[in-house]
């Protein structure tokens, strides 16, 4: 009987230890899609004897626009659970996007439609960035949140990028709304 529940207590420990693993797997950045390129990372807090919290800059190309680039910083956590992936990120997400060349859309979306979504928790917590269109001023408007509420309220940033022409080969100007199902 003894032998009986230390196997019992093992496999249990072993499923515990998968469903640890596949959380964390989960919780990473790599279920994001295309992932965004790291600009640089700087130290905000000195850990000893484990990696530093940080906050990371990256940039990312919008998929449906061409023309249109984000940039967006998010603090890291160091410690032990940021090594090891399980530590719950913050939601201070601060967002910049601009234009970068002659601006086409490669399609329809919708308002509010996601650009990208990258996880920051194991459980739970999302980063999004999402593209909307003011018609009536021809700007694109990108807005990041992270879908956790904090004290009620979710933390946001917003950034617009104007449609408008390219250097003096780039006559057309197409309409943000045209392109909004």
């Amino acid at each position: 009987m003894a032998r009986a529940a230390r196997q019992s207590h093992g496999m249990r420990w072993r499923i515990r230890l998968l469903v640890l693993v596949t959380l964390t797997w989960a919780g990473s950045p790599a279920w994001a899609g295309d992932e965004p390129d790291l600009i640089f990372r700087r130290s905000t807090v000195f850990k000893l004897l484990s990696p530093n919290d940080k906050l990371a800059t990256y940039g990312i190309d919008d998929p449906v626009v061409e023309g249109v680039a984000c940039h967006f910083t998010v603090p890291e956590r160091g410690g032990v659970k940021g090594w090891l992936g399980i530590a719950e990120e913050v939601s201070d997400i601060s967002l910049a996007c601009r234009q970068i060349g002659p601006i086409h859309f490669k399609g329809k979306t919708a308002q509010g439609e996601d650009m990208f979504r990258q996880r920051r928790s194991v459980f739970f917590k999302k980063m999004q960035i999402v593209r909307g269109c003011d018609a009536k001023r021809n700007v694109l408007v990108y807005m990041v949140y992270s879908d956790k509420l904090i004290e009620g309220s979710p933390k946001n940033s917003t950034s617009s990028v104007p449609v408008m022409p390219w250097g003096p080969t780039d006559a057309t100007v197409q309409k943000c709304g045209d392109f909004i199902e």
